[in-house]
């Protein structure tokens, strides 16, 4: 196994935080259909938050760069931030809602979402350039696709100039900018979005398949129970088995593994480790109902590490 580092890596995440509102029932209903539920939850999300806060779990010191409502959503998200020691300073407040997230949830642990993104739409290129430059250093930044593609491309562009490491989340899926796609050193999809991805419209059925992406960059494709597909440039594509676990609930468990792997790679965890480290803890993630609650605790996180 690598060294671990003593020194904590500086993840910056430009991205989304939304309240969850989750509803589980054992089936859900087609069209026209009402159907009594299960249970009901609020928690916090968004693709962003998600992925903050599981590599605040992991290890790194992170900050948040994003935009929330001026509403109780929004002091709630700002607070949950903190919890986790993740830096807030970079948080507009805009004079608009917080982003919202409704979940459905059947009984085999598969979601449907639909986001509301409200103040999530308005963080700009500008807000993006002030927060960054008041960061004294920066190892890794992480984009999603919740949040303008403009604002991601911005932080990307001032990241790589100060040596920063980019990890692009392409969720949920939206045509990417070829100049966005140039900055970004880890491309990260799940089967769906590789599939959209891929000029041939084909799933990641084969090595062969996924390592003509991106044969110069690096890509991981997360497959849900199975693992996930580790390419590296110039290399063979290798798939790292994820633990079998009974599924209760899907929700964040690709931000889970987003997060968790920046963090190990910043802590000195080769590739293949730190996509292993992942893998172990979004199989925890599905375990367990919601998002960021559903995650594994600093200390479980520093015993996966220590047992790879």
């Amino acid at each position: 196994m690598s060294t671990i580092s003593s020194k904590s890596p500086v993840v910056v995440v430009v991205g989304s935080a939304n309240i969850d509102l989750t509803s589980y029932a054992r089936r859900l209903p087609e069209g026209g259909e009402t159907l009594m539920g299960d249970s009901f939850s609020e928690g916090f999300g968004g693709k962003g938050a998600n992925q903050a806060v599981m590599a605040a779990l992991a290890g790194a010191e992170v900050h948040f760069i994003g935009s929330v409502g001026d509403d109780q959503f929004g002091k709630a998200l700002i607070s949950n931030f903190q919890h986790y020691g993740i830096n807030t300073s970079g948080i507009n407040i805009a004079e608009t809602s917080s982003g919202i997230a409704h979940i459905w949830v059947d009984e085999s642990g598969e979601n449907r979402i639909l986001i509301i993104p409200g103040a999530n739409g308005t963080i700009s290129t500008e807000d993006v350039e002030r927060n960054l430059a008041a960061i004294p250093h920066i190892d890794f930044i992480i984009g999603q696709c919740e949040i303008p593609q403009s604002a991601t491309f911005s932080a990307f562009l001032a990241g790589k100039a100060r040596g920063a490491t980019t990890i692009l989340n392409p969720a949920p899926y939206q045509s990417l900018a070829d100049k966005l796609l140039a900055l970004t050193d880890w491309l990260i999809p799940n089967e769906s979005e590789f599939a959209l991805l891929d000029k041939f419209s084909r799933l990641p059925e084969s090595k062969l398949v996924i390592a003509e992406l991106r044969p110069e960059k690096n890509l991981i494709v997360t497959l849900g129970e199975e693992g996930a597909a580790l390419a590296l440039p110039n290399s063979t594509v290798d798939y790292i088995e994820s633990t079998k676990v009974r599924s209760v609930d899907s929700t964040g468990a690709g931000d889970c593994f987003i997060g968790s792997f920046t963090a190990a790679l910043g802590l000195g965890l080769n590739p293949h480790e730190a996509t292993n480290f992942a893998c172990q803890c979004a199989a925890i993630s599905v375990t367990r109902k919601g998002a960021q609650a559903s995650y594994p605790s600093m200390e479980e996180s520093a015993n996966l590490i220590a047992t790879l």
